[in-house]
């Protein structure tokens, strides 16, 4: 009986009177009818002058924020050009010095417009980590490619092996690696495998060592054939004295005598020497006496 009783005078209480009513109405009318217009629009006025200077004064900060952005990322492409950067490392310090000057000078104008910026910056960092989380397998390419362009294992116009592909390095992207084959093909090389696998890199060094190997008959002149090849590196301007030519018995096969002929070059005459020394020996060592032996086998019979 007694909750009864109780939600009853709650329900009453929350029912005004009509005469309650009309007072509180009379009250707001008088209240309406009794303000100081002038010092309203007056506040009014001193509240929008104030927000439109704190605009100007964004705009401001906004305006020198970028002039001052081009001045520094000026001044840094300068300073990597007379160091000689590498052109992706240099781009890609480009622009991550420009995204995160950006970022600072919007969060400073947000800041003078008067809104918080604390709240902003940990919505930031969640949205952040989420999306690193979400995106884990791209994070590790993006990670690839700043340890690639910092190590330089490699630079753009680089011939590379790796990850059973090779090529000639095209671009160096944030996320992947661009090859280009013998062939004409185009290569996409994720930057998180590429980083960790084992790379050989045929353009680090200035020359490189061409190997022809020649197998002659067994019974023909070594030292003949050796002079012969010789001649022909000697007779090749693109062949480098030093190292000198050297010719080597490799192996004495089933049914040859294998040479090695080890020429040194320069890096972009590699193949073009590969390719015509094999056809000159080809076509020298007969005239020279020297035989190039077929795959033979010897079988006896034996009549019983």
């Amino acid at each position: 009986m007694i909750p009864l009783l109780a939600q009853t005078e709650t329900v009453e209480n929350l029912i005004l009177p009509d005469s309650v009513q009309k007072a509180q109405f009379a009250e707001t009318i008088n209240k309406v009818v009794n303000t100081d217009y002038h010092e309203f629009f007056v506040n009014m006025a001193n509240d929008a002058v104030w927000v439109a200077i704190k605009i100007a004064g964004a705009l401001v900060i906004w305006f020198i924020g970028r002039w001052i952005i081009r001045r520094i990322t000026a001044i840094l492409d300068a300073a990597f050009n007379r160091r000689n950067v590498e052109a992706s490392l240099r781009q890609f310090l480009h622009n991550m010095a420009k995204v995160v000057m950006t970022l600072l000078l919007i969060l400073t104008v947000i800041q003078m417009l008067g809104v918080n910026v604390t709240s902003i910056v940990a919505l930031f960092a969640s949205a952040t980590l989420a999306i690193g989380m979400a995106l884990s397998g791209t994070m590790q390419n993006f990670a690839g490619g700043v340890m690639i362009l910092l190590l330089k294992p490699y630079r753009v116009g680089d011939y590379i092996s790796a990850q059973g592909q090779s090529g000639t390095v095209k671009s160096i992207m944030l996320f992947s690696t661009q090859i280009l084959t013998t062939d004409n093909q185009t290569i996409y090389i994720p930057n998180s495998s590429i980083s960790s696998a084992i790379i050989d890199n045929y353009s680090a060094a200035e020359t490189r060592r061409v190997e022809i190997s020649v197998g002659i008959s067994y019974g023909d002149d070594v030292d003949v054939a050796r002079e012969a090849i010789l001649a022909l590196a000697k007779a090749d301007a693109r062949i480098l004295a030093d190292p000198a030519p050297v010719v080597y018995v490799t192996a004495l096969a089933d049914s040859s005598v294998n040479l090695s002929a080890r020429l040194w070059v320069k890096n972009e005459d590699y193949w073009s020497v590969f390719f015509e020394m094999n056809e000159k020996v080809y076509k020298v060592l007969p005239q020279k006496g020297i035989n190039f032996p077929f795959p033979q086998m010897d079988v006896h019979l034996k009549k019983d």
